[in-house]
């Protein structure tokens, strides 16, 4: 079955930093675009990055422009969120996913127009 597994999350003071990891096995993800999205309680779930398949393209939501990184390292199927300068409202569970489409718009609408897989998720949660 596809698999992705996300690691990494943690409790950070504001202004650190974590980096996340999403692992895939029973596929190969370079044949996907990968995203980062995020949902905090009682909140909508939200597009945080997305790169594109071979990783030439990235999007952002704004809020973590500047502050976040994804990138992806395709001889270990692994795509990674640098998080840096972290703010309390970053606090969410992280999911990562694999799909089809543009990467601006699974942004923009938190979703691929087409899923193959989701992860389970990882807890983020800043605060001093």
């Amino acid at each position: 079955a596809v698999h992705l597994a996300e690691s990494g999350g943690g409790s950070v003071q504001p202004g650190g930093s974590l980096r996340l990891a999403c692992k895939a096995s029973e596929f190969t993800f370079s044949g996907y675009a990968m995203s980062w999205f995020r949902q905090a309680p009682g909140m909508e779930r939200e597009g945080v990055a997305a790169i594109s398949t071979g990783g030439s393209l990235t999007n952002y939501h704004d809020s973590v422009k500047g502050r976040f990184t994804i990138s992806q390292d395709n001889a270990k199927n692994t795509v990674y969120l640098q998080m840096n300068s972290l703010k309390p409202e970053d606090t969410a569970m992280y999911y990562c996913a694999a799909g089809v489409g543009d990467c601006a718009v699974a942004v923009d609408t938190a979703a691929f127009p087409i899923t193959r897989a989701w992860g389970q998720g990882t807890l983020v949660t800043v605060s001093s």
